[in-house]
């Protein structure tokens, strides 16, 4: 555990200096940014917001300066929206957590029921799960959402397609950020169980006279389950950097388009704190999993 903790720790500290050094080393002064864009600016006026920004400290200082104040909970005051960074993010964490909870409902329970019909079934069931879990992880997100949109929202008129405030506005954006993920799932489904399948104590089972239904259930998808589990939470994890790409086609006001508006208009604060969360929520999420891992397959504890 202690491992695990300074290793989360290091990795955390790394990423805010590369998500720092990143925003300082972007193209054009900041100071004409965080001047809101105004024209025939006196020297006195950039000096003013150069000291009142620390602009002219060293690198190291100001990282050192916006770590302290990040871990303080103070992520600055956004230049765009001239709010703090923190209360940008508060309000609209919700609506991302909301989506990432529905699609990862959506990718587990189909996912996962898909890999286990395809290694159940085999033959031409499990040859039409594997073209279109391939075809649907070849399929960009943006390309899905604009199908979805002309197809169930324009055409048949059956779901909302900008904005959210309800299970039914988000079915869309949710279904659009799930299906990438349900065929990484029931890849890995499939491919565990064909491997439990093999196994000696499989086979002393089927011969033992089990059906074939109790030797899927108690040895086959219980021996899948760990890579299962891993792989669902590694991709959960991914999904909070996912949603930029679906939130902006959907119109929804969520961490992702924040963080979108935020690179188009320059608002280094806004950028980098929703960069941060979204690491911190990765690296926070796959450590539980490995954590969790042992706990669900025995042989992990046993090797260790």
């Amino acid at each position: 555990m202690v491992r695990k903790l300074a290793g989360l720790v290091a990795t955390l500290l790394a990423t805010s200096f590369v998500i720092f050094a990143a925003s300082y080393a972007a193209p054009g002064d900041p100071v004409t940014f965080l001047a809101g864009g105004k024209e025939n600016l006196t020297p006195e006026y950039l000096a003013a917001i150069r000291a009142q920004y620390h602009l002219d400290d060293p690198f190291l200082v100001q990282y050192g300066r916006w770590l302290g104040d990040a871990v303080t909970g103070d992520l600055g005051r956004s230049t765009q929206y001239h709010d703090q960074v923190s209360d940008l993010m508060a309000a609209r964490l919700p609506s991302t957590l909301a989506l990432v909870a529905y699609a990862s409902v959506l990718f587990v329970v189909f996912g996962i029921a898909l890999g286990v019909l395809a290694a159940v079934r085999g033959g031409r069931t499990d040859s039409a799960v594997v073209a279109g879990t391939t075809f649907a992880t070849s399929v960009p997100a943006f390309v899905t959402a604009t199908v979805l949109i002309s197809l169930f929202g324009v055409q048949l008129g059956w779901f909302p397609v900008m904005g959210g405030g309800s299970l039914w506005h988000l079915t869309l954006p949710a279904v659009t950020l799930a299906l990438g993920a349900l065929a990484i799932i029931s890849r890995v489904t499939r491919q565990s169980m064909i491997e439990q399948r093999e196994l000696d104590h499989v086979s002393v089972a089927r011969a033992g006279g089990l059906s074939e239904r109790l030797i899927v259930v108690r040895h086959v998808f219980r021996g899948a389950l760990g890579p299962i589990v891993t792989m669902c939470g590694l991709v959960t994890a991914g999904m909070l950097a996912g949603t930029v790409t679906v939130e902006t086609a959907f119109g929804l006001n969520g961490i992702g388009s924040l963080l979108v508006n935020a690179i188009n208009t320059h608002d280094f604060p806004v950028t980098q704190a929703v960069l941060l969360l979204m690491v911190a929520a990765y690296i926070a999420v796959t450590t539980a999993v490995e954590l969790l891992h042992p706990l669900i397959d025995p042989r992990v504890r046993s090797r260790a």
